[in-house]
């Protein structure tokens, strides 16, 4: 209900901030009819919890799971929703109530329906909204063409989000989901608006007329209002005077699609009246001083409206107070009546202090139309604004308490911007180093000398495919005695037994050896896994993470902007998370993460509430190697800004020991989470325990496709992805994708350690990685397809667990050589064929034919459609 001429109120007012009921800064303020509803659309707490369960009621409940406080948009506890005990019928009796204790401006309100993992069939096609202000009076809602049924949702997991046109003043909304037939339905819905502070609860005034003019019918009527026209007795409500809709100077016209000529104005007859003027009455929720009131009106003269002529005010400090003496007479400046032009007519109130104000408009002629009306205070802000939705000042004692405010304002404002201008300086010259790296320096060093290597005399590749170094300090992979170089593979073993021990399982060949040198032909074309020069990073797990190209600060998407410098003393210390050769990780809280400005991220995160945070402490008599690869691992995991990839929020690097706060999901680990759980098509569940469904899994899966394919459109290679480095946050099992898995003691057996040296995943690596040292977005992909089959079997064992770590290191040689031999892992009892056949895909020995993560992210989100 937009405006192309917007009323400019001037007047100072307290602005709350997103997703907070907090008074922020007092500062003057500009406000046009066109944005409040646009800036009033904060949700009000459903989905977060900050409207606790006490204040979610409904008339019934299906089951103990499905009661009023299941309720919540985008939460899935219980069984998923909101459901009544019985089926609704069309004429919807059925509700749930939202109580927000105290008057809100919505503008906006989100419905969905009961999804429970893919096992919800209920959603409401539409439904009816009522609300009330007082909690005894209930008013239902209808749009400005008198409909009362709002459209909602076409299946169970879609959000949809439905404007309030005209908007909704109300402390307590009841939802009413409707059916075309008698039929189960279930929902969740959340609010969206902004606390109404001081400002109008109601006005009354007389019906509006309709005016007959040749060839049609003006209907000046209060069309949205929602109180009675019964008089001043009557139940006064909120309507088109506070719509925010200015009307023009043809007044036939209107500015709002599909509705009747003169929807813009309420006008009456002097005639159909009886009376000489239009009274109006006006309702505050507290006493406030009156400074001005602003009326637009029309005046096209032609057809008998005029401006009217006068207006006596009377003001009521309380309810329970008579009417104060004198009144106020304001005449009006009628020089310009020429002009047809619709105005505003300011009228001075000289400070009057009033709860309950009541005016009378005196007619200059036969008709009297108006559009909007405003109060203005000097220490408060009243309206009847456009929209007037907005949080307002609380009562200054003084004129000159504002001005200080205002102006200590103003200093900590200029304080808080010299502070940041000094740590983004200091912030610059700590990273100068990590800019300035060489080109060399950012080249990995290759782990064999040769151009080439081939393996049994059958395959050669060429140096083409670099390797990763991944010894802990910069010394050459062992020698033998000659001074030859030994196999990668043959270093996973003690010297002793290499080449002397059987097959580890019949069939098995021997451990493969080093041939001459062989230079073929280089392939054709580059796949789409090409490797690229990368970065080498330590990390405090003392292994790489990251393989990270070198031109990454030219990647897109790869944004890399300052990181914030973290004070130490707001980080909680909670438990320790593990260790690594360099240092440890810690799981802490931020308190007030609200309390923390230059913190960027979008936190959902209500005040209040603490934020999870899991630090990567570097030791400080880390060598400066390790310091320098701390430092290269800052910039360049800052710029990993993805849905589904664990985000770094601040450093701690003014001082020793160096620190990087990242986020850190609530529900810990997929691999703790899973394994906590039992599918739930298993037969016979131990008492309580918590189930998972199959389309959960797939979309879990498909959430780590989603940030893989981030990564990969960076040539970013992880080298560690597993169940152990996923990350589960929230009932709606949001997944993030971290590093943590190989520093935590609990997943040590998930890594095989070289001599004491370097520790690799080998359960979860490719042949080429374990037998060759490469690394690609190819390599992560079999990782993935892993990864995937440790979420179908729940986490319940670990990849080939009938497998010993040299079995696993043979398995490779089985892979490299492509005889048919090489062991599977098997397919999950969970698990369609066509999902085995992706995973099995994963595992193609020819690097170039395993599925993109683009191509498996498809996959599994068409095949977790297909499951709704």
């Amino acid at each position: 209900m937009g405006s192309d001429t917007p009323v400019e109120i001037l007047s100072f007012f307290w602005t709350k901030a997103p997703n907070t009921q907090d008074l922020c800064c007092l500062h003057p303020v500009s406000v046009s009819s066109a944005s409040l509803t646009a800036q009033c659309r904060y949700a009000l707490g459903m989905e977060d919890g900050t409207i606790p369960d006490s204040d979610i009621t409904a008339s019934s409940a299906w089951s103990d799971s499905t009661e009023a406080k299941h309720g919540r948009l985008s939460t899935g506890e219980g069984d998923g929703a909101w459901c009544p005990a019985g089926p609704v019928f069309p004429s919807g009796s059925e509700y749930l109530q939202v109580d927000l204790h105290k008057l809100h401006f919505l503008a906006l309100v989100g419905t969905q329906g009961r999804h429970a993992d893919g096992l919800g069939q209920e959603f409401a096609r539409s439904y009816r909204l009522r609300y009330s202000r007082d909690g005894q009076k209930w008013i239902t809602w209808k749009d400005r063409w008198g409909q009362e049924v709002v459209s909602g949702n076409e299946n169970t997991y879609d959000v949809v989000l439905k404007d309030l046109g005209p908007p909704i003043v109300a402390r307590m909304v009841r939802f009413y989901p409707l059916a075309d037939r008698v039929m189960s339905v279930c929902l969740r819905v959340e609010l969206y608006g902004c606390v109404w502070n001081d400002g109008l609860k109601a006005y009354t005034a007389p019906a509006g007329h309709v005016m007959s003019l040749p060839g049609m019918h003006v209907y000046l009527n209060d069309s949205t209002y929602d109180g009675s026209n019964s008089g001043w007795s009557g139940g006064a409500g909120l309507g088109q005077l506070c719509d925010g809709v200015l009307g023009g100077d043809d007044f036939t016209e209107t500015k709002e699609l599909r509705v009747w000529p003169g929807y813009d104005y309420v006008g009456w007859s002097r005639e159909a009246l009886g009376q000489g003027s239009v009274d109006i009455e006006f309702h505050f929720e507290k006493p406030r001083l009156f400074n001005n009131m602003q009326v637009h009106s029309n005046n096209r003269h032609t057809q008998g409206v005029r401006v009217f002529g006068k207006v006596e005010c009377l003001f009521k400090p309380g309810l329970l107070q008579p009417w104060s003496s004198p009144g106020l007479t304001l005449p009006v400046p009628l020089e310009d009546l020429k002009d047809p032009s619709s105005r505003p007519i300011s009228l001075p109130l000289e400070g009057r202090l009033a709860q309950i104000l009541r005016c009378k408009f005196y007619f200059a002629d036969r008709w009297l139309l108006i559009s909007e009306i405003s109060f203005l205070s000097g220490r408060k802000f009243a309206a009847i604004t456009p929209r007037a939705g907005f949080p307002v000042a609380k009562d200054d004692s003084s004129n000159t308490a504002i001005l200080i405010g205002c102006l200590v304002g103003i200093i900590l404002l200029l304080l808080a911007v010299i502070a940041v201008i000094l740590w983004r300086q200091y912030w610059k010259k700590i990273l100068g180093k990590v800019g300035s790296l060489s080109s060399d320096e950012l080249r990995v060093h290759l782990s064999v000398p040769s151009d080439n290597v081939v393996i049994n005399n059958t395959h050669s590749y060429s140096s083409r495919y670099q390797r990763i170094h991944t010894f802990p300090d910069d010394r050459e992979p062992d020698r033998d005695a000659e001074g030859e170089y030994q196999e990668p593979s043959a270093l996973l073993r003690p010297r002793d037994q290499r080449d002397k021990e059987p097959p580890p399982y019949p069939g098995s060949p021997p451990y493969p050896s080093l041939s001459p040198p062989v230079s073929p032909p280089l392939p054709p074309s580059v796949p789409h896994y090409a490797e690229a020069d990368i970065v080498s990073l330590q990390g405090v797990s003392g292994n790489n993470t990251y393989a990270v190209p070198a031109l990454a600060s030219s990647s897109p998407g790869a944004d890399a902007t300052p990181l914030p410098e973290l004070q130490r003393q707001c980080l909680v210390f909670k438990e320790k998370l593990g260790e690594g050769q360099f240092g440890e990780v810690h799981l802490c809280e931020i308190e007030n993460p609200q309390d923390l400005p230059n913190l960027e991220f979008p936190f959902n995160v209500r005040k209040g509430r603490p934020l999870l945070v899991a630090v990567k402490i570097l030791r400080p008599d880390a060598s400066k190697n390790a310091r320098n690869d701390f430092l290269k691992e800052v910039k360049i995991l800052s710029r990993l800004k993805d849905p589904n990839i664990i985000r770094l929020l601040g450093v701690c690097v003014s001082s020793d020991p160096l620190c990087m706060v990242t986020e850190y999901m609530e529900c810990g680990d997929l691999n703790q989470y899973l394994s906590q759980r039992v599918l739930l098509d298993k037969t016979g569940p131990l008492h309580n325990t918590p189930t998972i469904s199959y389309p959960a899994l797939i979309s879990m899966a498909s959430q780590i496709a989603s940030g893989m394919k981030f990564l990969s459109s960076l040539n970013f290679v992880h080298r560690d992805l597993a169940t152990r480095n996923c990350l589960v946050g929230g009932s709606e099992r949001h997944i993030k994708i971290a590093d943590f898995g190989m520093s935590r003691n609990l997943y040590a057996g998930d890594y095989y350690r070289i001599q004491g040296r370097a520790v690799l995943p080998i359960r979860w690596m490719a042949w080429e990685c374990i037998l060759m040292g490469k690394f690609t977005t190819a390599s992560d992909v079999w990782a993935f397809g892993v990864t995937l089959w440790e979420m179908l079997s729940v986490c319940q064992e670990q990849p080939y667990s009938n497998l010993t770590d040299e079995q696993v290191i043979d398995n490779a040689g089985e892979f490299f050589r492509d005889q048919g031999r090489q062991v599977y892992l098997s397919r999950p009892a969970v698990c369609p064929q066509g999902l085995y056949e992706l995973m099995l895909s994963c595992w193609n020995r020819d690097c170039k034919l395993r599925p993109s993560f683009a191509y498996i992210h498809s996959f599994l989100t068409e095949d977790a459609m297909n499951m709704v």
